[in-house]
């Protein structure tokens, strides 16, 4: 069974910076897709950054500039570094694995570590 399991989580204060990682076990093949999402508290869950498999990475506008994702493709582990943090990017940060193996989707995700920005 997949595991995906966060960590790196915790409380830094405005302009810091944290770095998440989260680590995969179970998995036999190369997951195609590794993303970081995040939900705020009465938000909807908010994705900030894709590392797929041979097409690279890719941001929203709102984090482009602050968050920087990698990937250890052979591991199955992914990395999210986020500098110049706001009180604003206080949330849930998830790790997700997604892609299509022999025709079957899959859609893997991690239990989530709280951040939280001080101001």
């Amino acid at each position: 069974q997949v595991q995906l399991v966060e960590s790196g989580g915790g409380v830094v204060q405005t302009g810091g910076s944290l770095r998440l990682s989260c680590v995969s076990s179970g998995s036999t093949f190369r997951f195609d897709t590794m993303a970081w999402y995040r939900q705020a508290p009465g938000k909807q869950r908010e994705l900030l950054a894709v590392a797929s498999s041979g097409r690279g990475s890719s941001y929203p506008d709102s984090v482009k500039e602050r968050f920087t994702i990698s990937r250890d493709s052979v591991k199955n582990t992914v990395y999210l570094q986020m500098n110049s943090l706001k009180p604003e990017d206080t949330a849930v940060y998830y790790c997700n694995a997604a892609g299509n193996r022999y025709g079957r989707g899959y859609d893997y995700w991690g239990q989530g570590t709280q951040d939280t920005v001080s101001s």
